[in-house]
């Protein structure tokens, strides 16, 4: 993945998904602000880490204040993706103080969630330099917000699985428990997912042990995933595949077992917690008078 694709962000995207936030927020209707703040009054904005991160959704953060007005002057002293330090001054914001105040709340959400997601992939890509292993997301993002996440994703070093169900084949254990229950095996399930899907697309399965990892290489799989298994486990599957398909491991993938699993040979491990789990990275938005 070039370095252009990786950091890519569709801002018209971005634009439809700031206006939805700032229209729950009411931000376009701010009646405290509207009160106790003149619409001529200028202000200044700087954000502020409060904690050791990875900076993500600087674009996002800014769409929210020029939704509000686009006369608001938004610059970052870093890009996105930059790790920062506690008490780190990464960016600024210039205007009405008025429309800064409306927006703040909303670019805050929004850096602060990708700032976390971005942060928490770090750290697990960290803990695997080196062994050769790509860490990846899972479609357990929050709902409207999956192609941001899965972007803050990329800025922590990590890659993407599949966007959504039309994009690529997974066949999981209740997809695998309808086949049965009509009398296919593992490996029938993934000939029929084959026959029923065009060529271009990739067959993964989900498997929960080594015979089930046999049976779906006899299907013919391109892509097996190890769900909660063992890292001796799944040493046991890599083996099996011999470059025949791409293994996964997935399944409480931690921070502290991470690189036991990354030893066993896997060429891929996804994670739901870096974008479900993903901790908020505190950062804070201290207004100064023009």
């Amino acid at each position: 993945m070039t370095q252009a694709s990786r950091t890519s962000l569709d801002l018209d995207h971005v634009r439809t998904v700031v206006r939805a936030a700032l229209d729950e927020d009411g931000a376009f209707r701010d009646v405290t602000t509207d009160a106790l703040v003149p619409p001529d009054q200028r202000g200044r904005g700087i954000f502020i880490a409060k904690a050791d991160g990875v900076i993500a959704g600087l674009p996002v953060a800014e769409a929210a204040f020029v939704c509000i007005d686009p006369e608001v002057e938004f610059a970052a002293s870093i890009d996105d993706g930059a790790w920062v330090e506690n008490g780190r001054i990464f960016a600024e914001v210039n205007g009405s103080l008025a429309s800064i105040l409306s927006a703040e709340r909303v670019a805050l959400n929004f850096l602060q969630r990708l700032s976390g997601v971005a942060t928490s992939t770090r750290a697990l890509t960290d803990a695997v330099a080196g062994k050769g292993v790509r860490v990846i997301d899972t479609r357990k993002t929050t709902p409207g917000l999956r192609a941001l996440e899965r972007y803050a994703v990329r800025l922590g070093g990590g890659g993407n699985h599949r966007f959504n169900l039309s994009d690529g084949i997974l066949i999981k254990d209740n997809h695998i428990a309808a086949g049965r229950a009509r009398g296919l095996s593992i490996a029938d399930v993934v000939r029929a997912a084959r026959d029923g899907s065009p060529h271009t697309l990739r067959i993964e399965i989900e498997v929960e042990t080594y015979d089930e990892a046999v049976e779906a290489l006899e299907g013919g799989a391109d892509v097996i995933l190890l769900d909660n298994m063992t890292p001796d486990e799944m040493a046991r599957v890599v083996r099996l595949t011999k470059g025949r398909a791409l293994t996964e491991a997935s399944g409480g993938v931690t921070i502290d077992n991470i690189r036991a699993i990354a030893d066993a040979g896997v060429d891929l491990i996804s994670s739901g917690s870096i974008t479900h789990s993903a901790k908020a990275l505190d950062i804070s938005l201290e207004i100064e008078n023009l």
